[in-house]
């Protein structure tokens, strides 16, 4: 986990592959992107200009949904961009 700075503010960050990161804290969801409907949801924030390809050519194994709209791909799989976000979570916590 990184973070980054904004005046005091520290934003947790949580690694998407290929050292790509996202705000930990906008993330509203981590999804498979095998179903129909998600694979829909893609197209249309491609059409939105709202994708985000983080997989540098590589399958899309994860999607995360932002709280911006924005939809960001992943080649790391769900349990591992699960077991970032809780393990993030766990150096947050200590942290305070």
């Amino acid at each position: 986990m990184s973070q980054k700075q904004n005046g005091s503010r520290a934003y947790p960050m949580v690694s998407v592959g290929f050292k790509n990161v996202v705000a930990r804290n906008r993330i509203v969801a981590v999804i498979s992107p095998n179903s129909r409907p998600v694979r829909l949801m893609m197209n249309d924030a491609r059409q939105r200009g709202k994708l985000i390809d983080a997989t540098l050519g590589k399958k899309t194994k994860a999607v995360i949904i932002m709280d911006s709209d924005h939809i960001v791909l992943s080649a790391n799989t769900v349990d591992t961009i699960a077991q970032r976000i809780q393990e993030s979570n766990e150096v947050v916590e200590s942290e305070e």
